[in-house]
């Protein structure tokens, strides 16, 4: 069973396995059919596409939801059952590169109680890389199954029980964004600049190494150990970003070292400055704790 991440190589062998499932999860937010779009020009055979918008997202309230809200649970386990999936089925998501949008999928299927799922590592890049890598334009007509929600894998709060934390020190909130963004440098995405108070800053990307790949687990649990305060459970760690995706690469990044189940606040920041009235962290207050 794969449980975090998975190589190219490892799933080759796999790619024709009834029981296996892969999900192509390519995504860009400046072009959002970007990703079906490559979907059709050729993808790991068998794999079913989940668009970030339509598949892995709900429905956006302007003023209350963030950009990216989760999924109805019971919407979703009826679509990850028309894509074949039950808690027989090994599921594999990929997506460009970085596994960010790979790494949403992953975290819901855990919260909805699926255990057997992994990003690939390197993504469609590394599929590529593989002698004679097999790609297909077929659209695959999966045998439906029944998925099951069992109970969740993970914690995820929302953005009143993040202001009960705010300052409470047995826990620590972590912005999983670009730093200039955290820094309010410049906001590209959202109206407003900043981040929520108190947190500090351990940038998505900061888990791969120059190849694209995740680093190896003894320099994640290293970055991840500083980042908790070493002593720190890992569900009091609360992990949050521009709209509840790239946080979820931080959280499995860190159950990959074998750190445990972080905390998602799902919302994140794009939902915290939807309410003009909660506290918005400026340069003048930084805690800056890149590792």
């Amino acid at each position: 069973m794969y449980r975090t991440l998975i190589s190219a190589d490892e799933l080759l062998p796999h790619i024709y396995d009834p029981n296996w499932r892969i999900v192509d999860c390519r995504f860009s937010l400046a072009d959002t059919e970007a990703g079906r779009k490559a979907y059709g020009h050729g993808h790991i055979p068998g794999a079913v596409y989940a668009h970030l918008d339509e598949d892995l997202s709900g429905p956006v309230i302007p003023g209350q939801t963030g950009r990216h809200p989760l999924p109805a649970s019971e919407l979703l386990a009826e679509k990850l059952g028309r894509w074949g999936i039950d808690d027989r089925v090994q599921v594999i998501a990929y997506d460009d590169k970085t596994g960010m949008v790979a790494s949403r999928l992953w975290w819901l299927l855990r919260h909805l109680g699926h255990e057997q799922v992994a990003v690939l590592d390197g993504g469609y890049a590394a599929w590529l890389a593989l002698p004679d890598a097999p790609v297909s334009v077929e659209v695959p007509t999966p045998i439906p199954r029944i998925f099951r929600i069992g109970p969740g894998i993970g914690a995820v709060i929302d953005a009143d029980e993040v202001e009960q934390i705010l300052h409470n020190s047995h826990y620590v909130l972590v912005d999983s964004r670009e730093p200039f963004r955290y820094r309010a440098e410049a906001e590209p995405i959202d109206p407003v600049a900043g981040h929520i108070p108190g947190a500090i800053n351990a940038f998505f990307m900061d888990n791969m190494d120059e190849n694209g790949r995740f680093l190896p687990t003894e320099q994640l649990r290293a970055r991840f150990e500083q980042i908790s305060g070493h002593k720190r459970p890992a569900e009091r760690v609360v992990f949050y970003c521009g709209s509840g995706v790239s946080a979820c690469h931080n959280i499995l990044a860190m159950a990959h070292a074998g750190l445990g189940n972080a905390t998602l606040y799902a919302g994140s920041w794009s939902e915290w400055i939807a309410d003009g009235r909660r506290v918005v962290g400026r340069p003048a207050e930084l805690q800056d704790g890149n590792s």
